[in-house]
């Protein structure tokens, strides 16, 4: 649908004048906190995931045997192999 330039400048014109109209809603407004929690839960994981692939790879340069490892993770040593194989020194 075709339309002309003045067209396109009054609804830009419209949207701007709703843009700085708008009041935000209090109700709306919500608390971040829970969000800044998982952010800090996350890096907090992923730190873990580190932690627990150098315990593992220093496992493996120790001679353990993926069963073992597997029994500390929780898993059946061929599965620890799977995930972590790749990554800790054999």
């Amino acid at each position: 649908m075709p339309r002309t330039l003045q067209e396109i400048l009054n609804q830009q014109d419209e949207l701007a004048r709703r843009f700085e109209d708008h009041e935000p809603d209090p109700a709306d407004r919500r608390d971040p906190a829970p969000l800044a929690a998982m952010r800090k839960a996350m890096a907090k994981r992923a730190q873990a995931e580190r932690d627990l692939l150098d315990a593992v790879t220093a496992a493996r340069d120790a001679g353990y045997s993926w069963a073992a490892i597997g029994a500390i993770v929780g898993t059946s040593g061929e599965a620890a192999r799977q995930r972590y194989g790749r990554h800790a020194h054999m």
